[in-house]
């Protein structure tokens, strides 16, 4: 875990580069170097008791604490302008974490119902074990069904800045008011967005995730995930709300974490008390490859939305496509909200219907060349999938078209390539539907049944 210590740089870009990079002092080489130790020495027998006591700076464990890590942690606490960081081995890692040290048995959290599978099924069923229960919103931004969700054991709002893949826009700064007015964190998963689109800690949020998998690294070549705390929230504002931060704790002699780090006293449990005992530990080289990925991030996430403002437009425009969720239309629902929020650029990772169902679906991936077919995003390279018969087979049809997930929805993660290469694979996808629509036309009316064809809305 690292703090935010040095002043900010007035440029993004600059940040990214410079910002929050150990001291040239402290080793000598200009690029931080990937400290593959599992442990660390002791001067004497007095550092290593303040050390395990907390009354000393210094590393004891990797599991607890790295050099490598930490330069990483520092980067992306400024560049979201939080106050600590904690670098984890996946993005689930990080919601996991971040939701274990907020929540005990019995309490309630109310989440938007346009989030990632994975947290979805932490949600209902890892931690429901747990005696955690929780409450699904329909509409990102109906601020009403919000407060008609929260109970008096409510104990954390979640909600993701671009909702993968429909482009559901969280109205950041109306749902942290409501948060805060019942004394309750708002919990922002900023994946699809990064710091560079979006800083939700300026619009009200307190605790801020990324799967730093995706667009932070950028070359789908590390895992990792990190949780930004604002450093703003008062963990003691409601008597009884987090007795895990408020309640005298025999591991600090009797003090409470919020006595003893004050600001950072959810960073500190979450880090020491759930990642440091659960060991969802990241690999220091992993660490090192985000890193690196970051100096770039301003400018790969230029040309990402450019990309996808162009391949969207496109699909718009085709007769074989019966909707496009992407948030950088103006036709979409959600259009005015994210001008508000995403001034430098939309995102690159939406969905589009075709008409012809699964089968054209199928036939459209099958028939590119440049998108990979696999389930990842943030990638320099553009990536598709059809998010139906992956990550949301497990869900009933009902339930998936809650989500706006259709047996035809593709998920397009943009890369950064070429727009004219891009707009030729997806035309090369579109032929291939009309060719099955050609087929289907040929035959005789009778044996034209396509399960789940959806119809055109356009």
């Amino acid at each position: 875990m690292s703090e935010l210590r040095e002043p900010l740089y007035a440029g993004f870009a600059t940040e990214q580069i410079h910002g929050g990079g150990s001291s040239r002092a402290e080793h000598g080489a200009r690029v931080a170097p990937i400290h593959l130790s599992a442990g660390y020495i002791f001067e004497d027998a007095q550092q290593a008791r303040d050390r395990f006591e907390g009354l000393a700076d210094g590393y004891v464990y990797t599991r607890l604490g790295n050099p490598t890590n930490a330069d990483l942690e520092r980067r992306l606490a400024r560049l979201e302008h939080g106050h600590d960081a904690i670098f984890l081995s996946s993005g689930q890692a990080a919601i996991s974490v971040a939701f274990l040290a907020l929540l005990n048995s019995g309490d309630h959290l109310v989440a938007s119902n346009s989030i990632y599978e994975g947290t979805r099924g932490l949600i209902v069923a890892n931690l429901a074990r747990l005696g955690i229960e929780a409450d699904f919103v329909h509409d990102t931004n109906d601020i009403d069904e919000w407060q008609r969700k929260i109970r008096p054991n409510t104990r954390l709002v979640f909600g993701e800045s671009i909702s993968n893949p429909t482009n559901d826009i969280l109205d950041i700064e109306t749902v942290s008011q409501l948060a805060h007015s019942h004394g309750i964190p708002l919990v922002v998963d900023n994946t699809a967005a990064t710091p560079y689109l979006l800083r939700p800690i300026e619009h009200g949020a307190d605790i801020v995730i990324h799967s730093a998998s995706k667009f932070l690294a950028g070359h789908g070549g590390a895992l990792g995930g990190v949780i930004v705390d604002s450093g703003r929230f008062k963990w003691d504002g409601r008597a009884g709300y987090f007795p895990q931060l408020t309640a005298p704790d025999p591991g600090l002699f009797g003090e409470s974490y919020v006595q003893r780090y004050q600001s950072q006293a959810f960073a500190v449990f979450a880090h020491d008390v759930i990642a440091g005992r659960l060991g969802p530990t990241a690999s220091p080289f992993n660490a090192f490859l985000i890193r690196q990925g970051i100096e770039t991030l301003s400018l790969r996430m230029e040309r990402h939305c450019q990309n996808a403002q162009r391949v969207a437009e496109w699909l718009a425009a085709c007769a074989e496509v019966s909707s496009v969720d992407f948030a950088g239309l103006t036709e979409h629902r959600n259009h005015r909200i994210a001008a508000k929020y995403l001034q430098r650029g939309f995102g690159s990772v939406f969905a589009f219907t075709l008409t012809g169902g699964e089968p054209a679906a199928h036939a459209f991936i099958e028939a590119t060349r440049i998108f990979t077919h696999m389930t990842h995003l943030g990638d320099v390279r553009s990536l598709i999938v059809h998010p139906a018969s992956t990550s949301h087979c497990q869900r009933t049809a009902e339930q998936q078209a809650s989500c706006g997930i259709f047996p035809g929805t593709i998920r397009l993660s943009v890369g950064i390539e070429d727009i004219g290469d891009l707009l030729t694979d997806v035309a090369r996808g579109i032929a291939a539907v009309q060719l099955i629509d050609n087929q289907l036309a040929a035959r005789p009316a009778a044996e034209l049944v396509i399960p789940g064809k959806q119809p055109t809305t356009r």
